[in-house]
């Protein structure tokens, strides 16, 4: 690093408040990777819990599903009844007015005929 007039500042001793020796240093290190390990089993239990919060939720909303489809089931049922009866009941209509009209038809095509019975 160049200093305004282009020149390193040299280092000297007294600039470095204590020079740390190794075993202090290893010492240091050694706690540091502790504590990254602690957070780490943190982490570690907290993907955990989130992952039985996860299943629970799976398992409440397959329950649920599985409520809906079955609520489902049964009115489709229901409307296959009363859609059946419904089209009972104009099959029976249609087909009796068709014929009520068939014999008016008849009727009024042979009246001269009727006539001469009645």
């Amino acid at each position: 690093m160049a200093t305004a007039l282009g020149k390193k500042p040299r280092m000297s001793v007294e600039a470095v408040p204590s020079l740390v020796t190794l075993p202090e240093r290893v010492s240091v290190v050694e706690t540091k990777v502790d504590n990254i390990e602690e957070k780490i089993s943190d982490v570690k239990d907290d993907v955990k819990d989130l992952k039985n919060s996860m299943e629970e939720h799976n398992i409440a909303i397959k329950e649920q599903l599985n409520t809906m489809y079955e609520a489902s089931c049964t009115q489709h049922a229901e409307l296959n009844k009363k859609i059946g009866d419904l089209e009972k009941f104009k099959n029976k209509w249609t087909y009796l007015i068709l014929g009520g009209v068939v014999v008016l038809s008849w009727s009024l095509g042979h009246i001269g005929f009727l006539s001469k019975i009645l």
